[in-house]
């Protein structure tokens, strides 16, 4: 074998035995989140169903899905349904409607193209609109660029506003890496 080919294995196998090593928790799905406080897990979405466990509060935790009111979690070797108003979603654990307040542009409108630079087909909201689930109108992950003309829009990745979400203010010729045919919900200020 060749001192070239040699080292090429060398480093592969380097590699196979580190992504090996790799603790379970390195390969998570699910949107990071927060827990608020304390939080019993559900074995489904209520209070009816079987307590599995409870996890403390300020947790760190990966969300599956929710519904409207619950959302599937996992963490800590656990997984179960918590109240969807205990989860946050942000960088650190608060709750709803906390943190700065920011004068943007209200009043306009918001157009998403299906393809970048404004091109492609495109859907358009007035001020006012709120858009929960993109799939109800069979839209959902398929919007590439937005064209804002005097409004904000909180555009968000998953429906009903949960997950990732990012506030536009200018037109962008392409959605962020995570929006970008990724968007399910928004609503136009």
């Amino acid at each position: 074998m060749r001192p070239a080919s040699r080292l090429a294995a060398i480093v592969a196998l380097a590699f196979g035995l580190v992504l090996f090593a790799l603790p379970a928790q390195a390969f998570e799905t699910g949107s990071a989140a927060w827990l608020i406080k304390a939080e019993t897990l559900h074995e489904g979405p209520g209070r009816a169903y079987d307590v599995l466990g409870q996890l403390p509060g300020e947790t760190r935790i990966r969300v599956d899905r929710c519904t409207w009111r619950w959302c599937r979690i996992h963490a800590k070797g656990e997984r179960g349904w918590v109240s969807r108003a205990n989860v946050s979603f942000g960088q650190w654990p608060r709750g709803p409607f906390t943190g700065p307040k920011f004068h943007h542009p209200r009043g306009g409108t918001a157009c998403f193209y299906e393809g970048r630079n404004y091109s492609g087909a495109r859907i358009c909201s007035r001020a006012g609109t709120v858009v929960r689930d993109l799939l109800l109108a069979d839209r959902d992950n398929r919007y590439s660029s937005v064209e804002v003309h005097g409004s904000t829009v909180l555009a968000c990745r998953d429906r009903d506003f949960t997950s990732f979400c990012v506030l536009i203010v200018d037109s962008q010729p392409r959605l962020d890496g995570f929006l970008d045919n990724n968007l399910s919900s928004y609503r136009v200020y």
